[in-house]
């Protein structure tokens, strides 16, 4: 005669429910990674690479102008008043002057700030920031002279009450097309 051995449902033992557990947690994180992506997706750089790479040309001409007319700025944030004050030397003097902040990481952290000539003291120049701006960022400078854009930009911690100086690093990569 034979005994019949008596065997538990699958629900009673512990590794088919391990196995369900896994698979349920891969599948929840999987679904929390598809919404992060769908809420914040990458920005587009630039879809015309060639384009891009030949327009370095002309960036250069730019800083070179600034290089050619002995640009210097220094720049100063004031935290309590978020006045910009900037004092600017060289060989151009525009009525306006276009700054940029650029966050290398977070566009909607961009600042574009334009500077008024002050009528009283040459050289200086007065703009007003909306917000606070602190860290690291990319620091453009743009101005006119005779019809041509100049520009500086250099990359600079950025914080208040702290004085940044722009043009006084030599310009990377120009050495060749100076010559």
């Amino acid at each position: 005669m034979s005994v019949a051995t008596a065997t538990s449902p699958w629900y009673k033992h512990l590794w088919p429910w391990i196995i369900i557990a896994i698979l349920a947690c891969s599948v929840t994180l999987t679904l929390s990674m598809v919404t992060i992506a769908v809420k914040n997706p990458d920005n587009l750089v630039n879809d015309n690479y060639y384009e891009a790479g030949k327009g370095i040309n002309r960036s250069l001409d730019r800083e070179l102008l600034a290089q050619t007319l002995q640009m210097r700025a220094n720049l100063r944030l004031d935290e309590v008043t978020g006045e910009v004050d900037l004092r600017l030397s060289g060989a151009s003097y525009p009525a306006t002057l276009q700054l940029n902040l650029i966050s290398p990481t977070q566009p909607q952290k961009d600042r574009r700030i334009i500077l008024t000539r002050s009528e009283t003291e040459q050289g200086r120049y007065i703009g007003q920031l909306s917000d606070k701006v602190e860290g690291r960022r990319f620091v453009e400078l743009l101005g006119k002279q005779d019809d041509r854009t100049w520009r500086m930009f250099e990359e600079e911690q950025v914080s208040h009450d702290q004085d940044l100086l722009l043009g006084d690093e030599p310009l990377q990569g120009a050495e060749d097309l100076a010559k």
